[in-house]
């Protein structure tokens, strides 16, 4: 695998390797369920799924767009909810309903003429593995399975659903 930090560096801030490395990224992807919710899956009583988003995700994705970077989401599930959170948000790239991720990585780097050193994507699952080990930058939450923190560049201090995307910005 391309990837081979494991543990998040006492001084990642200043670690001559990950800095390069974030220097060239311009496209953030990430997954929906355990990075921006905490992995559970709610329902009302006529049977519609609900998610929970934390708003310094939110204020996350403005500033990051502010920047003149672009985002995207790239998730296994479907979900309306998902959808209307990602057009509020401003996140140019929405692939939901995706088991098998790499060809909608391919699409988007292709489309938007990107490098995989370009793109930093955030995963929490064993479907965001082979995402995880083509791009640039790597990154989980601390709920991630162990064998994507044992594979990323950078395991978050914050849990899935509880700002991931602020402290990446």
């Amino acid at each position: 695998p391309r990837c081979a930090r494991s543990h998040r560096p006492q001084n990642w801030m200043t670690d001559p390797s990950l800095t390069a490395r974030l220097a060239r990224i311009r496209f953030l992807l990430t997954d929906v369920d355990g990075v921006l919710t905490d992995g559970r899956l709610y329902f009302d009583h006529a049977g519609n799924e609900m998610k929970v988003f934390h708003v310094l995700d939110g204020a996350a994705f403005a500033y990051w767009h502010r920047s003149g970077f672009q985002s995207g989401l790239l998730s296994g599930r479907d979900c309306p909810a998902v959808v209307n959170r990602a057009t509020s948000n401003g996140i140019q790239e929405i692939h939901l309903g995706k088991l098998d991720k790499v060809p909608a990585l391919l699409d988007i780097k292709e489309r938007l003429q990107l490098e995989f050193d370009e793109i930093a994507y955030i995963g929490d699952d064993l479907l965001d593995l082979p995402v995880l080990r083509e791009v640039g930058f790597s990154i989980t939450p601390p709920n991630g399975r162990p064998e994507l923190q044992a594979s990323v560049h950078y395991v978050t201090e914050t849990a899935g659903g509880f700002g991931v995307i602020r402290e990446v910005v």
